[in-house]
């Protein structure tokens, strides 16, 4: 788990084990790098199993993590207890993702009680230089007292 200050080390216990039970990002290779309050970060080492026939990493590998950084995002301006699952997302394919790694930045834009609205941007790192290749809005529905679907 990364390095966290003191007061958040509840909230990002919980997204770290939230994360973990994630088999989809486990295949992909994703790993959670950064929490904090409203904010989340997810590499993705880059693998010829992502790329499609050009070469660069597959749009739905970018949409996947753009929308796990998002969610996991608003995830950590929810209680203990409580869930949030993706209720509508657009994504914006800026650049192709061409590098070692993409870098998945999510961060909440307004929370709610019912909706939060996030967003991510994905950077394609080639060389230690980052180029934005998309972003990602998304929203997020609250899930409150539904068995099997909570943090």
């Amino acid at each position: 788990m990364p390095d966290i200050p003191p007061p958040q080390e509840e909230m990002a216990r919980r997204i770290a084990d939230s994360f973990a039970k994630q088999a989809f990002m486990t295949t992909l290779g994703a790993r959670l790098v950064r929490i904090s309050a409203g904010e989340i970060e997810i590499d993705l080492p880059v693998s010829t199993h992502l790329t499609q026939q050009h070469g660069f990493v597959h749009a739905g590998a970018v949409a996947s993590i753009a929308n796990s950084a998002a969610g996991y995002a608003a995830l950590t301006t929810m209680p203990a207890g409580v869930g949030v699952l993706t209720a509508e997302f657009k994504i914006n394919l800026l650049a192709p993702a061409a590098g070692e790694r993409l870098l998945a930045k999510g961060k909440v834009i307004k929370a709610g009680r019912t909706l939060t609205l996030a967003m991510a941007e994905v950077f394609a790192i080639s060389g230690g230089v980052p180029k934005l290749c998309a972003m990602l809005t998304a929203t997020c529905m609250t899930i409150a007292g539904r068995e099997g679907v909570s943090d």
